[in-house]
């Protein structure tokens, strides 16, 4: 895959994506990287401990998340985008928004993936900014919108449907110009899901493999872990690193962590003993 004249080769070996939440009010992290040097430091510490791309968010969408203004957002992501160029890191930048003009001055800015949560559907322009800018693509499934996605969820058969949303999405963005091999998918881990639709994703992730597109999984520090293991945010660590290697032998391509340096380690280990 070459977004933006950066190769993101899919060669066996799991991709890191690092989580810049450059936030308030994140799940997980809220208010820990929102001044730029910190934000820039923890994103070279991330590639230091093996993350070979960063991900910059500069609206929450944790449950019950309200959206916030285009200004904000800019404010928030643009300054730490602008530094980690400047710093070279030599890894791809991704752009985690709804916005399509966020994506377009954080693409000129020099990202190179836009981390849709709506799967571009959540702003008409988007589809056109990606295509015209050459930009990677991640389509993520998302029933509802972070403000609603965890209001009682139900589904016929979650698989059967996250799967006809995620071929139908593919379709439609290359329609639009996206090129084939600049699209990743995403089924949405925790966004609109109870936690047995959540472990049911995990366990059929290899179904997903069939629309042939590098698979992203971000379970990391998620409720649905806390749920099963009864423990708070802070004690997600060992939860987490187990739901991604499991999801490393079913085909997942990157895997979307806070925890870097522990989850490379056990994604390298995965990717040797199941190679």
């Amino acid at each position: 895959m070459i977004c933006r004249g950066i190769q993101i080769p899919f060669d066996g070996n799991t991709h890191i994506m690092g989580v810049l939440n450059v936030t308030p009010d994140s799940f997980s992290d809220g208010g820990t990287y929102q001044d730029v040097s910190t934000a820039v430091a923890h994103a070279k510490n991330m590639v230091a401990d093996g993350a070979t791309i960063i991900d910059i968010g500069g609206e929450s969408s944790r449950p019950g998340a309200e959206s916030v203004p285009e200004d904000v957002e800019l404010d928030r992501v643009l300054p730490v985008i602008h530094a980690l160029i400047s710093e070279k890191l030599d890894v791809p930048i991704s752009i985690d928004t709804t916005k399509a003009s966020v994506a377009q001055y954080a693409l000129e800015a020099g990202a190179h993936i836009i981390n849709d949560i709506t799967a571009l559907n959540g702003d008409n322009a988007m589809a056109q900014v990606a295509a015209e800018m050459e930009a990677g693509v991640i389509l993520m499934h998302m029933k509802g919108t972070p403000r609603t996605m965890q209001k009682a969820p139900h589904y016929q058969d979650v698989i059967k449907e996250i799967y006809e949303a995620l071929e139908n999405w593919i379709t439609k963005a290359i329609q639009k110009g996206i090129h084939p091999d600049r699209i990743i998918i995403d089924p949405g881990i925790g966004f609109g899901k109870t936690t047995e639709q959540n472990i049911l994703i995990l366990k059929h992730l290899n179904d997903f493999k069939r629309l042939n597109k590098p698979i992203l999984i971000g379970t990391s520090r998620k409720s649905f872990i806390g749920n099963l293991l009864d423990v708070p945010v802070t004690q997600r660590l060992e939860g987490s690193l187990a739901t991604v290697c499991w999801a490393i032998t079913q085909g997942a391509n990157i895997v979307r962590v806070h925890d870097v340096k522990a989850t490379a380690r056990a994604a390298r280990m995965t990717d040797i003993l199941y190679q």
